[in-house]
């Protein structure tokens, strides 16, 4: 049943999400508070030279980003190996709407890298990103989601729990085999609070799980944490095929008992919905993500993530309330499966006939009501007509349009000849609409929401 589970889960994620092309860029950024690091362009003080992948219409080098917002992810590389050993997971993960930077620093074998600056890279890497999407110069203008996550293999698994520590930029880290660093992730695991999902190999004997990936997931503080360990696991698997990391491998960890392909499908299986419900905020993904947690064949889990209360919809005429549990901290309702803009209340006046739903995200965790049938509500012309209204009428400056109605509405103002002269688009209770510039005479007010309008006269003088 399990397996039935993962290739029917994999096998969606591919064809549901697959929707992007790749697009890459090279951006060095600089800290000028130290000295170091690898790349040329940023400025004085530390370059660190970072590959960037993310969502095109087309695939190429700094093509056009499609047309969204997109979450950041910055993943930290493993010991001795480049960020490019990881296009599997760019590949992934841009396809499904994230966009992916690797900073390139600490990747020489001599001298060794230094721990403490990679998790400082990664974690103004994720910072400067961020930034971006303000930066009217940048490729990124306007494209970055703000929410970040902070992800690594390995040395970078490690380092990212430095960067994690006491970092409130960031909603979620994820180690992929976190090793041990200097100085220490294990140390530093008491001070991360995020949400986290850490990966461990039964099998690994670069980082054993009992001395690296164990310790560091126990030492964690986040109110939802999350530890899979795979069974017959590699530590280099989560990656393509890699010289220096299999070569380590090959004389370390005797006791595989599975293809990369598989840990790497398994891998998905956990971390796609985990990336959906954090960093999107698609909240059927949390349910699918603790789905995935106790039906990915081959997985050994541990999760201190709460269970998500159940909702339920109630109605006393047209007003829907949804009943829940828990401290609560956002609501968002649906008609006929579309969120409704500005519905983000506990109550909805659902004046519409249709089917209704509402999203419940709580201090950490998600759940979806069923669909609710409205069937008798007001949804009319004539009741659309008594959820607004507007004064004063005649109107000299100002037309104060008032509503009672939840989501977005247009309002239109039309000369008699059907000319629109005005057009506005509101999900506030009031607008106000300047009717000084108008000349004196008979106007027409039409008022759009959902499917319905209504139309109605005032006299500007």
């Amino acid at each position: 049943m399990k397996m039935i589970f993962l290739i029917g889960f994999v096998y969606s994620s591919l064809f549901s999400f697959a929707q992007y092309q790749v697009g890459h860029t090279t951006i060095t950024f600089n800290d000028p508070a130290r000295t170091g690091g690898f790349g040329s362009g940023g400025g004085t003080g530390r370059q660190i030279q970072t590959e960037i992948y993310y969502p095109a219409n087309s695939a190429g080098e700094n093509v056009a980003v499609a047309t969204s917002e997109f979450p950041i992810i910055t993943f930290g590389h493993g010991f001795a190996m480049s960020w490019d050993a990881y296009s599997n997971i760019w590949q992934h993960y841009v396809a499904r709407g994230f966009i992916l930077a690797f900073p390139r620093t600490e990747g020489g074998l001599i001298p060794g890298p230094s721990h403490g600056n990679f998790g400082t890279d990664l974690r103004q890497v994720s910072d400067k990103m961020l930034e971006l999407n303000a930066n009217s110069s940048s490729l990124f203008y306007n494209k970055i989601l703000q929410k970040a996550a902070i992800m690594g293999h390995s040395m970078g698994g490690g380092a990212s729990f430095l960067a994690a520590a006491n970092n409130t930029n960031i909603v979620t880290v994820i180690g992929l085999a976190p090793a041990e660093t200097n100085p220490s992730a294990i140390s530093a695991a008491p001070n991360v609070s995020v949400p986290a999902l850490v990966f461990s190999g039964s099998a690994d004997g670069v980082t054993p799980p009992a001395n690296n990936h164990e310790p560091i997931y126990n030492g964690l503080t986040s109110v939802c944490k999350n530890f899979v360990s795979i069974t017959g696991g590699a530590h280099c698997y989560y990656a393509n095929s890699n010289f220096n990391c299999d070569f380590g491998e090959g004389t370390s960890s005797p006791n595989i008992s599975i293809t990369r392909q598989a840990q790497q499908d398994l891998t998905y299986a956990i971390l796609d919905p985990w990336l959906d419900y954090t960093l999107k905020g698609n909240c059927t993904s949390y349910s699918s993500f603790q789905l995935a947690l106790t039906s990915a064949s081959g997985t050994q889990n541990q999760t201190t993530c709460p269970n998500a209360s159940p909702v339920s919809i109630s109605a006393s005429n047209a007003t829907l309330t949804a009943n829940s549990t828990g401290n609560v901290l956002t609501y968002q309702w649906y008609y006929n499966g579309s969120a409704i803009t500005g519905a983000t209340n506990q109550t909805y006046n659902a004046i519409q006939n249709g089917n209704y739903s509402v999203d419940v995200t709580y201090t950490f965790g998600c759940a979806s009501s069923s669909a609710y049938t409205q069937s008798n509500g007001t949804a009319g012309i004539e009741d659309l007509k008594t959820h607004f209204s507007m004064m004063p009428n005649p109107v000299k400056d100002d037309l104060k349009v008032s509503f009672s109605i939840d989501g977005m509405k247009e309002i239109q103002i039309l000369d008699l000849n059907g000319r629109v002269l005005k057009n506005y688009f509101s999900d506030k209770s009031e607008i106000f609409i300047d009717c000084e510039s108008l000349l004196n005479g008979l106007y027409i007010l039409e008022v759009y929401w959902n499917s319905l309008n209504y139309q109605t006269k005032f006299i500007k003088e």
